[in-house]
């Protein structure tokens, strides 16, 4: 293991921000390593990452070894959030051979300073029990405000 470096994706970088992804999404739900993702599934996460409003950091050494998604979202302006813009975190994933060295909190960190540069006023996430620590550390809180309907 040597010197890990945080990139921000580009356009170039689809591949990495595709596999990424889907090693995640493997890791995350318990699929087998050589599950195959539906075609359709695939195609709309690449639209998401070429025409989506979203800041994706790549921690790199020697491959891809963990990533972190933030999608921005422009809501009617609040009192509370005057500018309307939001964003939501997702896909914070770390190599399970790189976890408990501070990853996943460098890559947070620099999606909230972009955040910050983009006027963002609150970022949203779903966390898993094992995620919690991380985002209580990082300045996050509990929501009692949110409640959900889910239409599929």
């Amino acid at each position: 293991m040597g010197m890990i470096k945080y990139v921000i994706a580009s356009q170039g970088d689809m591949e990495l921000l595709i596999d990424s992804r889907l090693e995640m999404l493997k890791v995350v739900n318990a699929l087998p390593s050589d599950h195959v993702f539906p075609d359709g599934f695939v195609a709309a996460t690449r639209e998401y990452f070429e025409r989506g409003d979203q800041t994706t950091v790549l921690a790199m050494d020697q491959g891809v070894i963990g990533c972190a998604t933030l999608c921005y979202m422009e809501l009617m302006p609040t009192f509370s959030h005057p500018t309307g813009k939001r964003a939501h975190l997702m896909n914070v994933y770390t190599n399970s051979r790189y976890r408990r060295q501070g990853i996943a909190y460098k890559m947070v960190k620099i999606l909230m300073e972009e955040a910050e540069k983009r006027g963002v006023t609150e970022i949203s996430l779903d966390a898993t029990e094992s995620g919690r620590p991380l985002y209580h550390k990082l300045g996050f809180t509990e929501s009692e405000e949110c409640m959900v309907l889910n239409l599929a």
